[in-house]
């Protein structure tokens, strides 16, 4: 006969206005559970965008099925290799736009498949997209605190033209609510820090976790004293498992701080608009997969940067936009551009995947095991405005779903059939159309 958990899933630790969520414990789990087989574990999505399409040559293995090899601009996944699927060939027609404006309307149609009405005002009109659809329906079953997340590096502008005639809300965001309404994503670590782990309890303001901050108090400190009181409860496993996740925690927390200018002896500041890229898109990484640690939502979308992106990577050696050298012009110059920028986006992505791989869910489980991280741009070649043959990767199994270590052919399908697998996979129910052209799953997606 099963026991049952001798402590909830929503258990949280509570202390001086601050609250702080808990990873998935043993003693949260069954008591069946704990001895014999395994509840079945929650599904988890994470979308990482990245914009002006990817330098096909570097990118596409020429192996497929089991046969295949990591290309120069895929290496940085070397680790995780036997966890990734490469699937090449998938159309989003729905992405062509009216004229020009490739990258605004394709990265409104990314995720919905819904060609998006051209419009420069506030006449917005596009689909809902699958990552809302996967919200809607956890949502409905009351599974986590946030049914999504959206988050990215670069704000934008929210009116205007932004690609030759489209509306700035089709370039600066992936995730739609419903065919008006874009889910502004939040490109603040600190902002996200504070929504997940701390200003969430009612007794604490956001000038209150500004105060702790400012005084250099890890929200550990806060609830010290419910986290002690807790510890005497847990057993060996599950008090390894808490102090792994508060050195997680207030490892993410200092590197907010850093990103913020936060000292021990002053209030912080506003991260400026030359901060380094490469701090905040880890902070960000570090924050998904605490947020899918703690079960806080299943479902995030991120944008490495906006569509159309011009930004300089100094970093890299690079002194030209990311956007001029994708109109490559066939110069071998431009491309070489283009694959070492390629090349450190999978270095990003890579990182979450590890990361995900590294953190063991409740019953001991890589939390990869149960989640698909999917990776895509709105085009495939940015001098061609090409939206067929998208670069698409999804590392993770998604609790079976996806047979990975290979590479799938599937050319000119609607990359819809793939969205409707991942939902299905998500446990939406009833799900045989989505956009303009999915008609069914993607066939061979689990192997």
């Amino acid at each position: 006969m099963s026991r049952k958990p001798t402590l909830s899933r929503r258990t949280v630790l509570r202390g001086a206005g601050a609250l702080l969520a808990l990873p998935c414990l043993e003693q949260m789990l069954p008591g069946s559970a704990r001895a014999a087989a395994p509840t079945p574990a929650p599904k988890r999505l994470a979308v990482f965008y990245v914009p002006n399409g990817i330098h096909m040559p570097k990118w596409l293995p020429t192996g497929t099925g089991a046969a295949w090899e990591l290309t120069p601009t895929l290496q940085p996944l070397a680790p995780v290799k036997s966890d990734v699927l490469v699937i090449s060939g998938l159309a989003n027609d729905s992405g062509k736009p009216d004229g020009d404006g490739h990258h605004a309307a394709g990265t409104a149609a990314l995720l919905s498949c819904t060609k998006a009405f051209k419009t420069e005002g506030t006449e917005l009109r596009a689909g809902i997209s699958m990552d809302q659809l996967i919200a809607n329906h956890l949502a409905r079953e009351k599974a986590t605190r946030f049914a999504s997340l959206e988050l990215g590096i670069d704000a934008g502008r929210g009116i205007g033209n932004c690609d030759s005639g489209y509306a700035c809300p089709y370039a600066n965001n992936i995730s739609w609510s419903g065919p008006r309404t874009p889910m502004a994503k939040e490109v603040r670590p600190q902002a996200v820090f504070d929504r997940l782990f701390g200003g969430t309890h009612p007794g604490e303001t956001q000038a209150q976790a500004a105060r702790r901050r400012a005084y250099g108090m890890s929200i550990i400190d806060s609830v010290r004293e419910d986290a002690t009181s807790l510890q005497r409860r847990l057993g060996t496993t599950d008090r390894r498992k808490l102090d792994e996740y508060f050195t997680s925690v207030r490892d993410l927390e200092q590197q907010v701080d850093a990103l913020g200018g936060a000292g021990a002896c002053g209030m912080p500041t506003a991260p400026g608009g030359d901060e380094d890229p490469r701090a905040k898109t880890q902070a960000m990484m570090d924050l998904i997969v605490l947020a899918f640690q703690c079960d806080l939502t299943r479902v995030v979308t991120f944008m490495l940067a906006n569509a159309r992106s011009n930004k300089v990577y100094g970093f890299l050696g690079l002194s030209g936009g990311h956007h001029a050298y994708s109109h490559h012009q066939h110069v071998q110059s431009n491309f070489d551009a283009l694959a070492r920028i390629n090349h450190w986006e999978v270095e990003q992505y890579a990182y979450l995947v590890r990361r995900l791989k590294e953190v063991r869910d409740g019953q001991g489980v890589p939390l990869l095991d149960n989640a698909m991280v999917y990776f895509t741009s709105e085009i495939e070649d940015g001098n061609g405005h090409i939206h067929k043959n998208l670069p698409v990767l999804i590392s993770g199994k998604g609790g079976g779903a996806i047979g990975t270590d290979r590479h799938l052919r599937a050319p000119g399908v609607p990359i819809a059939n793939l969205y409707i697998s991942m939902m299905r996979a998500m446990g939406v129910p009833n799900v045989t159309a989505f956009g303009a052209d999915g008609t069914q799953e993607l066939p061979g997606l689990g192997g």
